[in-house]
């Protein structure tokens, strides 16, 4: 295989390594570059520029192994895949530790407050529930973000109704802790939903 760096003996030996990865399937570059060197007595430097080069012409294709799914919900939850959920709970705590804390006559800190209170409101409710009925794959952004925007303008009024008639009534406070409890619930549900269907799947 020395003779295979020029001419038609170097499409010989593309040729050769190529199926020699057929055969073997590596999941990486790195695992194919390693095969590579151990089936040919070629220089190290010769297979990592055959195996780059076809690689780059696109006639070795390489997939990275998916992640693997962590054995119980609470490693779920502290996983990779549930990043949506804690970027969510951090917004949803944000905003409501602003309403409580950020006062309406502080200027220019109330305008970060009305932007994450709008999020709060007409987005991340009817999210978390589209997330929790739908899944993460099923809807795509355009859809997902519609959905959401309906949803959120159709739970909130109705938390409100039941708010309506409790002793709280329709106040700043028990509006927001329990759209805040409302967006929290969808969310964990829809977790716990994505670990299921991920571990059957």
């Amino acid at each position: 295989m020395q003779s295979g760096r020029d001419g038609s003996s170097s499409d010989a030996f593309e040729q050769a390594l190529i199926q020699v990865v057929r055969n073997d399937h590596p999941e990486t570059l790195e695992k194919a570059i390693e095969l590579a060197r151990l089936r040919f007595a070629d220089c190290d430097e010769s297979v990592v520029d055959h195996v780059l080069r076809l690689e780059s012409q696109g006639k070795l294709l390489f997939e990275k192994p998916l992640a693997t799914i962590p054995s119980s919900v609470i490693g779920f939850f502290l996983s990779s895949w549930a990043a949506w959920f804690w970027a969510l709970f951090v917004s949803a705590v944000a905003t409501t530790v602003m309403v409580f804390v950020v006062p309406e006559n502080v200027f220019p800190l109330v305008y970060v407050r009305y932007v994450f209170g709008a999020v709060f409101v007409l987005f991340l409710p009817g999210f978390s529930l589209i997330r929790a009925l739908f899944g993460s794959k099923e809807l795509d952004n355009i859809e997902r973000l519609a959905l959401s925007i309906g949803l959120s303008l159709a739970l909130v009024p109705l938390a409100g109704l039941l708010l309506n008639y409790t002793p709280w009534g329709i106040r700043t406070a028990p509006v927001t802790l329990s759209l805040l409890a409302l967006t929290l619930v969808f969310a964990c549900a829809a977790v716990a939903r994505e670990y299921s269907v991920r571990k059957v799947s």
